[in-house]
């Protein structure tokens, strides 16, 4: 399978199938894009990047919790599980999306309500949208 990536301004990126991401019921707002692959930018390994293969316009930028110093402890339900067919929670991985806040003067912001969680097994995954979020804040001496 051959992708655009928009926003790079690249064509025809080949993507094996095997390591797509399948949303069952897509992201907010996005309810129509299913399939995602997980990229960086060669030299930049922190942000890794989540392109929708349904629009070439859909992309999301995104970050392990601990790149910004917080840590989740989530609870799936059993309909999360059979969602990300999930059976060994080894096997799953949250990463939250980040985006610049123009009404905070370009600061980077983070959506910590909505983590998505992978099965990086069966490369199935959800955005499990959280009523109250209590991450815990990791410091670290530098």
């Amino acid at each position: 399978m051959k992708i655009d990536i928009e926003n790079f301004g690249l064509r025809d990126v080949t993507v094996d199938p095997e390591t797509v991401f399948t949303f069952a019921e897509g992201l907010a707002g996005f309810p129509d894009c299913k399939r995602y692959k997980i990229f960086h930018e060669e030299g930049k390994p922190t942000v890794f990047w989540l392109q929708s293969l349904d629009d070439a316009a859909v992309m999301f930028p995104i970050v392990a919790p601990e790149v910004i110093d917080l840590e989740y402890e989530i609870e799936l339900s059993d309909a999360d599980c059979a969602l990300l067919a999930l059976e060994n929670p080894a096997d799953a991985a949250v990463v939250i999306i980040v985006y610049r806040n123009a009404a905070e003067g370009g600061t980077i912001a983070a959506n910590t309500r909505s983590p998505i969680i992978l099965n990086l097994h069966k490369r199935r995954a959800i955005q499990k949208v959280l009523q109250e979020v209590h991450p815990t804040l990791l410091y670290r001496a530098r």
